[in-house]
């Protein structure tokens, strides 16, 4: 599609990076608004947010390097290359590394844990689908070939060069399915965040419908890098995603007896 939206002598623009940044920008903008409405302290909000975003990002390339460990071994080089670089990461290590993090900063700093993460899942979303969108125009996170009417066709060729992205094959547009499934995924969370019974029903509301979302998208996925478990049945991502739903609807069972923070509460 797009990959660099414009090149100024050695200066470039990839389209990729920018819309993460939107993304990134966005979502912690509604998460620390949301933080605010449940009477969290909103310095310690985005203090918590730049710090899960830089550990999102260094989960994300780790578990991409981990999935293709047999290339990176005998490549080692590769681990620091701009291709690397460039290839973003795989999301479900971004999440867990994110999650680390917040547990370390919530615990040190005796933040209201479920309620802080309530406040957080939507803008999680919202940012995510966005960054979707830039992997779409990078080309990175292709689907496979399909005859559907829905497919779409790579020509440029830095895709190709940059993240491998096949050119002139119609491919299933997973990026776009799963921009849309964020999107509505935010809508229902904000939904849920203003009407929440009890603290942790928004995270798990979101650990279980991204869980599933991302679980049968993985059946249309067709670039490498995301690892295979049990002897090819499924990828590595697809038992993260278990995990998640797992997760999730444990979270709803047990319904925490904490009472949930009115969200139209301030501090």
């Amino acid at each position: 599609m797009l990959p660099r939206l414009f090149h100024l002598g050695n200066f470039s623009l990839p389209t990729y990076g920018l819309l993460v940044s939107i993304g990134v920008l966005t979502g912690l903008w509604i998460s620390v608004r949301n933080s605010q409405k449940q009477g969290i302290d909103p310095d310690l909000a985005w203090n918590l947010g730049i710090l899960v975003v830089l550990c999102g990002i260094v989960g994300a390339k780790i578990l991409y390097i981990v999935n293709d460990w047999g290339t990176y071994a005998e490549h080692p080089g590769e681990i620091f290359s701009f291709a690397t670089l460039q290839a973003g990461g795989v999301f479900s290590g971004g999440l867990i590394g994110a999650a680390v993090a917040a547990v370390w900063y919530i615990r040190k700093h005796h933040m209201p844990a479920l309620a802080t993460w309530d406040g957080f899942a939507p803008g999680l979303a919202l940012g995510h689908a966005i960054g979707r969108v830039g992997c779409f125009a990078a080309g990175c996170c292709f689907g496979k070939e399909t005859n559907h009417f829905w497919g779409v066709t790579f020509t440029n060729q830095l895709a190709h060069d940059w993240t491998g992205t096949p050119l002139g094959h119609a491919l299933e547009p997973t990026q776009l399915f799963e921009s849309a499934v964020e999107l509505a995924n935010f809508f229902i969370l904000m939904w849920l965040f203003r009407h929440k019974k009890f603290d942790g029903q928004v995270l798990g509301a979101y650990l279980f419908l991204y869980g599933v979302a991302r679980f049968f998208l993985e059946f249309l996925r067709g670039d490498p890098g995301r690892g295979s478990v049990f002897g090819g049945l499924m990828t590595g991502t697809q038992l993260i995603a278990i995990g998640l739903v797992i997760t999730g609807g444990f979270i709803w069972w047990l319904r925490p007896g904490v009472k949930a923070v009115p969200a139209h509460a301030t501090r």
